[in-house]
Order: structure tokens, then C-alpha cells, then sequence
């Protein structure tokens, strides 16, 4: 049998423009900041990053100034906002130092990294890995990117998402236990991060449930804004 397959590579749009940003792969940090470690239960010592996958078709693009709809996922009823600095890498390389990371940085965006949270810790509890309660369709919606060179490197300002209008959560990007620069080592130790990669860098305390017709709204000081609707 002869099987012809139309397979896409998922895009970011680039803000200012009309190129694009192709997503290889998603790579997400968990527990990267204090507050949100213990309120999962975790101790919020300093002990080294983990990490773990999204496929890149889980993408969701979210266009700045519009509401985009993303459907409320299959077997779950605790499905969680987790809002997130996204750092996008821009050229390859395996065991980068520290100090020379930022120079593999491409840009930044605001992203969500949505949650079936009673899979994951179901699986977290018999420990078994958390692809069911993270690596889902339409799990990674994410705003436009913005290029390292004209905004800078983003290691402070306010991350925060509200629900309906109501806060739930907001930090500063300053409390992350693990910087981008280190994350990036770290990570780059276990593979050669390549052009197109992602990094989301984990999600401040106050993660909760979103019900059908929630909207949120999250953003980060330079980065803009980006709004989500559960369908």
C-alpha cells in the first residue's frame, strides 16, 4: 500500500513582519519558581532543573488584539492555566556555558502551557511519565514572538494571567529559581538544542481550572499580551 503523508512544520508568526518562526521541538521546565514548587508540594530547594516535552504541533497561535479558542480536552476534569516565559532558540549547540547562552537566544513570547492536571498527577504519583496530562492537541497556545534584538533579554518584569478578568496569576520574572541562561546550559547538556527549538521556562504559583468559556489573558512586561478562550 502507498501512502503519500502532507506533513506542515508549525509556525510562529515573528512580531513586526511577516516571517515566521519553525518549531522543531518544545521543551518545558518544571517547577522554576518557588512559590508554585510548594504549592504542589515540592520542596523549592535549588536542585537541578528537569524538563519535559510538548510535541510542536500542540502549538496554538494567538495573534495580538484577538481571542483565539481552544477546545476543553478529552479525559480530564481539572484542565489548569500554567502561564510561561518562551524562550526560542535561534542556532545550534550542545554544552553551552552559562555565560555564552543568551547568544543562542532568538527571541521571547508569551505562552501558556496547559495542564490536564489530574493526569499528571496521577502519573507523577505512580511514577509513570506526564505525556497524558501535558503533551495533548492544542496544549502550548502562544502569542507572537519577539526578536531578542529589539527587545533585549528578558530576565525581570510582571508574568501574569487572569480568568475572566479575575487575577490569579502574577510574579516577576526575577523569582525564577533557574535563569534562561542557565536553563539553556543545563538543557544543552542533555541535547544539541537546534534552530526552532522552544523553551518554555515554567509557571509562577496560583495555576487553577479553567471551565468552557473561561477567557484568559496573560502577558509579560515587553512581550505584550496574548487571550485564550476554552471552547
Amino acid at each position: 500500500m502507498h501512502i503519500e503523508f502532507a506533513l506542515s512544520t508549525p509556525t510562529i508568526p515573528i512580531q513586526g513582519g511577516d516571517s515566521v518562526f519553525p518549531v522543531r521541538r518544545i521543551y518545558c521546565v518544571g517547577r522554576n519558581y518557588a512559590a508554585h514548587a510548594r504549592e504542589m508540594g515540592f520542596d523549592p530547594n535549588r536542585e537541578p532543573p528537569f524538563f519535559f516535552c510538548k510535541p510542536a504541533d500542540s502549538i496554538v497561535n494567538v495573534p495580538t488584539g484577538t481571542t483565539v479558542e481552544v477546545p476543553y480536552p478529552p479525559k480530564t476534569s481539572e484542565y489548569h492555566h500554567e502561564i510561561e516565559l518562551v524562550v526560542a532558540i535561534g542556532r545550534a549547540g550542545n554544552d553551552i556555558a552559562v555565560e555564552d547562552a543568551l547568544t543562542y537566544v532568538f527571541g521571547y513570547a508569551v505562552g501558556l502551557d496547559m495542564t490536564r492536571r489530574d493526569l499528571q498527577l496521577a502519573l507523577r504519583d505512580k511514577g509513570r511519565p506526564w505525556e497524558l496530562g501535558k503533551a495533548f492537541d492544542q496544549s502550548a497556545p502562544i502569542a507572537p514572538l519577539h526578536r531578542a534584538s529589539e527587545v533585549g533579554h528578558i530576565d525581570h518584569g510582571a508574568l501574569w494571567v487572569k480568568v475572566n478578568g479575575e487575577d490569579r496569576q502574577r510574579t516577576d520574572l526575577s523569582k525564577l529559581i533557574w535563569s534562561v541562561p542557565e536553563i539553556i546550559a543545563n538543557l544543552s547538556t542533555y541535547f544539541e538544542l537546534q534552530p526552532g527549538d522552544l523553551i518554555y521556562t515554567g509557571t509562577p504559583e496560583g495555576v487553577g481550572p479553567v471551565h468552557r468559556g473561561d477567557i484568559m489573558t496573560g502577558g509579560i512586561t515587553g512581550l505584550g499580551e496574548l487571550s485564550v478562550k476554552v471552547r
